[in-house]
């Protein structure tokens, strides 16, 4: 027994068959790309005429007057590989090559991405780059469900039924290349006057056919600043859809989803909408790892308030300046953000591991969303180093008698660096994780009635000037780029001066030279360095030296 978006439409939410149209008006280089699919199509033999429909999100964004380089296209009566392959043939013919002014590179070489339904990616696809433009030819369709199977078979459809399966209405528009009208089938033109995000089904069924439609929906939400249907998102948080998107979706597109949110311009939202709707666990965990501990996430508002906060502030010499000073830092940043409520979680007592295995917040991170290993690097570095950034802080508040030792602090910045790259991102990872644990209210960003004046405001200002004190007093002594400061000498140089071959204590022998030049820093004649290393020898492993 099978169970068709035909009943669905019955049953879902009531729109008038006829499409409502609006026009569009095309840049040059959109118009000559019509004007070929139109031209191509037209040549196509066939019992009915091809109809081509630029579909989705280049419709929603050139009505909200934004550029849109990737286009989706829909066919009524091919599937995408069949039309891309007549479109090779067709441009090829001289005749066609002057009528479109063709020239080589106008036309890429087309590919088929594969349908993978266990993944929730249920239709192939062919991908073709037109004039510089990223082109998906796909076919018209609709889907059907047998009662066992939450794989849906794909069928030819109508361009209604295919646009009632699509995520969103704004997201179900089609620009009919044709007639060279928007077709509405779904309300979403009405939708996008009132700035609301909302499926074109029932949500329950629409989110359990692909729970990846629940990020999708976030990421719009917070790229657009539309407000999610309250319907819709009360079902978001539904426990079946939540246990779908646990299990059902790989993580890999969770974490292509997650990237887009964390990249776009409203990431502070994405986040909030993940907490508010009560997507964490969904999203931020490892389904092979039911035993890991689930954080308390009462207090995230304060990593992902707080953040926004301090990237609005890019003065010289402010925090943000300090520590995120590049757009990867910035999306760096969000992840550390978003993964802050796992900071201080430590595997289960009895664990056994390895020496370099990933902390709990590595592990939710390469396994949750499959972060890159430069990412989940960060984090367990940003974890194991976390109580050493927050010592050093406090001796700095505190006026500890070492506090203008540039060596105690170049050397720990230089080993922070080198274990997990980028130092500057795990202070900060350290800040965000003292703001949960100390503030309970960040005030400012995404924060409504709570007076600047008020007590969440001041100790938010003190919480900031503590981390601007620890990072003005680095700035002071000099040891911001102490990662980058060359040495004076390599290891061979060291080893042939000691008068013996390079060894397992040339690392440790190499550190003492650059502690020496840290407390020596306009010294240029390494000698001094040598003779403390040898000074040292025993302690360092050295062996005598060769006659």
């Amino acid at each position: 027994m099978k169970r068709k978006l035909d009943d669905a439409l019955l049953h879902g939410p009531s729109h008038a068959k006829m499409p409502i149209s609006t026009k569009i008006q095309l840049d040059p280089r959109e118009r000559r790309l019509r004007n070929l699919l139109v031209d191509v199509a037209r040549s196509i033999d066939g019992p009915e005429p091809v109809v081509l429909r630029w579909a989705g999100g280049w419709v929603r964004d050139k009505l909200l007057g934004s550029a849109s380089h990737d286009i989706d296209v829909a066919i009524n009566n091919m599937t995408g590989g069949q039309f891309t392959a007549h479109l090779r043939e067709h441009c090829q013919k001289q005749g066609v090559i002057a009528a479109h002014n063709l020239v080589q590179g106008d036309i890429g070489s087309p590919h088929t991405v594969a349908r993978q339904p266990d993944k929730s990616k249920h239709l192939e696809t062919a991908i073709l780059r037109l004039f510089g433009l990223d082109l998906d030819f796909v076919n018209l369709r609709k889907e059907t469900y047998a009662d066992d199977s939450r794989n849906p078979q794909m069928e030819f459809g109508s361009a209604e039924e295919d646009a009632v399966r699509r995520d969103a209405t704004i997201n179900a528009l089609f620009y009919n290349l044709n007639t060279e009208q928007v077709e509405d089938f779904t309300g979403g033109l009405a939708d996008m006057e009132k700035k609301i995000i909302r499926t074109p089904l029932e949500p329950l069924q629409t989110f359990k056919d692909d729970p990846l439609r629940v990020l999708r929906l976030v990421r719009f939400s917070s790229r657009l600043d539309f407000s999610i249907d309250q319907g819709t998102r009360m079902v978001m948080a539904d426990t079946t859809v939540l246990e779908a998107l646990k299990v059902k979706i790989s993580r890999e597109r969770v974490g292509q989803e997650l990237e887009k949110m964390l990249q776009d311009n409203h990431p502070r939202l994405a986040l909030q909408l993940i907490d508010d709707i009560g997507l964490y666990h969904a999203i931020f965990t490892d389904p092979t790892r039911p035993d890991l501990q689930q954080p308390d996430i009462t207090r995230w508002p304060v990593a992902y308030n707080g953040l926004d906060d301090i990237l609005q502030t890019r003065t010289p010499g402010s925090i943000a300046a300090a520590l995120i000073h590049t757009d990867e830092y910035r999306w760096i940043a969000w992840n550390l953000a978003a993964v802050s409520p796992w900071m201080r979680v430590q595997d289960p007592p009895g664990t056994k591991k390895k020496a370099n295995a990933l902390p709990p917040v590595g592990v939710i991170a390469r396994e949750g969303y499959k972060a890159a290993n430069k990412l989940t690097d960060i984090m367990a570095a940003s974890h194991r180093h976390l109580d050493e950034i927050l010592s050093l802080k406090k001796d700095v508040l505190d006026g500890a008698a070492h506090i203008c030792e540039r060596d105690r602090f170049g050397m720990a910045i230089r080993r922070w660096d080198a274990q997990g790259g980028s130092w500057r991102l795990q202070v900060l990872a350290a800040l965000l994780t003292e703001a949960l644990e100390r503030l309970s209210v960040w005030p400012g960003a995404g924060e409504e009635g709570v007076s600047q004046a008020g007590a969440h405001a001041t100790k938010r200002d003190a919480f900031v000037g503590e981390w601007q004190k620890f990072l003005d007093h680095l700035v002071e002594i000099d040891v911001m780029d102490a990662p980058q400061l060359k040495r004076l000498l390599d290891g061979r140089e060291l080893a042939k001066a000691l008068g013996v071959k390079p060894g397992k204590w040339t690392g440790q022998a190499l550190d003492v030279c650059v502690a020496w030049q840290l407390r020596n820093p306009n010294e240029t004649d390494p000698t001094p360095a040598i003779e403390e290393v040898r000074q040292r020898r025993k302690e360092l492993g050295i062996p005598d030296a060769q006659s």
